[in-house]
């Protein structure tokens, strides 16, 4: 999981993919921490992201970096604690003009059941999972 979390910390950039209904959907996400031993992503419950995920958790990451990619298959958790969002915020202070703790819009979201695979062209792959 830290290896992940610095792969994806490093690329600053990463793109998630959800479902609604049978049409994949993607988009570039920035947020990455780690929380209660467990790997999380923030977004705000006002946007389809959230929606998408609550109706049909499992998502998967990509992310690219100096010739090597990452794609993380995993199951997404609503977290709802406060300490989460906090630590999150505390990771990513420039959200701060968005999101607040308690808000009622920020929220956090467990990676759980990941596999994640790293990927070159000059190298085996190489999968992990937590």
């Amino acid at each position: 999981m830290q290896e992940v979390y610095e792969f994806l910390k490093q690329c600053g950039t990463y793109y998630l993919a959800t479902v609604e209904g049978d049409q994949a959907r993607v988009r570039p996400f920035g947020t990455v921490d780690i929380f209660d031993g467990r790997l999380t992503i923030q977004t705000g419950k006002v946007k389809p992201v959230s929606r998408q995920m609550t109706e049909n958790p499992k998502v998967e990451i990509c992310a690219f970096q100096n010739g090597t990619w990452l794609r993380l298959a995993a199951t997404a958790v609503e977290d709802p604690r406060i300490e989460a969002q906090e630590h999150m915020l505390e990771a990513y202070p420039s959200l701060r003009g968005r999101y607040a703790p308690g808000d009622g819009n920020t929220q956090i979201f467990a990676l759980t059941n990941c596999t994640a695979t790293f990927s070159s062209f000059t190298a085996p792959d190489r999968t992990v999972t937590f």
